[in-house]
């Protein structure tokens, strides 16, 4: 086994090294991602694409991503419904509160609180509901990628039930939850590590992970603080 490895390509766009060697790319935003380094633009190598919903930050560069790198790509039902008339084939529908294999990782599909719609030839496409996932990797630690969204009560259960180690959140504030409910999510959540996602790529996400730290880190909650094209192990 390797040790987990996460790829921040800035935004929401992450990339992760699972400790089984797989390869999963969350939310694919690169060529017009201001803050992905101009290095990393092109679609990466990847086993299998999440996409938390359909938002074009979240999704530009989806259909490209997946026909570049065969990858399963593991989305909302409509988002895949969507795909499928796009010409691609390798996707794996689901809906929240199910859960499903795939390239040998455990996927359950969790609420969001958001909107989903993509702009699609001139007209605003529904996609289905915003979701988050819980990831059981191989060597059966949990994280959990929140997608966009507000905080909300049953962070608690996703806690209780999947005991997550790591929680991807966003903290940019204005269109999804600010730092201070990702502090109250963390501790719903009951993680030791939070990564900070959706934040600093406009001036109106005002969220920043100095105001998460303050309020996590004496609790115990470490953050993980990458800069664009950064990865830790």
């Amino acid at each position: 086994m390797q040790r987990l490895a996460i790829t921040w390509l800035g935004h929401s766009t992450f990339l992760l090294r699972t400790p089984g060697g797989k390869r999963l790319l969350f939310d694919p935003w690169l060529r017009e991602n201001p803050s992905c380094p101009e290095a990393l633009k092109k679609p990466p190598r990847a086993d299998v694409i999440l996409v938390s919903h359909g938002h074009g930050d979240h999704m530009d560069d989806l259909v490209l991503c997946a026909r570049e790198s065969g990858a399963t790509v593991v989305a909302m039902y409509e988002l895949c419904d969507w795909l499928g008339r796009k010409g691609l084939q390798n996707v794996e529908p689901m809906n929240k509160g199910g859960s499903q294999q795939v390239a040998g990782i455990t996927i359950t599909m969790t609420d969001a609180r958001h909107s989903s719609g993509f702009i699609d030839g001139g007209q605003m496409i529904y996609m289905g509901e915003p979701a988050g996932f819980v990831i059981r990797l191989e060597d059966q630690r949990t994280i959990y990628f929140a997608g966009d969204t507000a905080l909300f009560g049953d962070m608690q259960l996703i806690g209780e039930i999947y005991t997550p180690e790591i929680a991807f959140l966003p903290i940019g504030d204005r269109y999804t939850m600010g730092p201070a409910d990702a502090a109250r999510a963390c501790q719903m959540l009951g993680v030791r590590q939070v990564v900070p996602m959706h934040w600093g790529t406009f001036p109106v996400l005002t969220g920043t992970p100095d105001e998460l730290k303050r309020l996590v880190e004496p609790k115990g909650i470490q953050v993980l603080e990458l800069k664009p094209g950064q990865t830790a192990e």
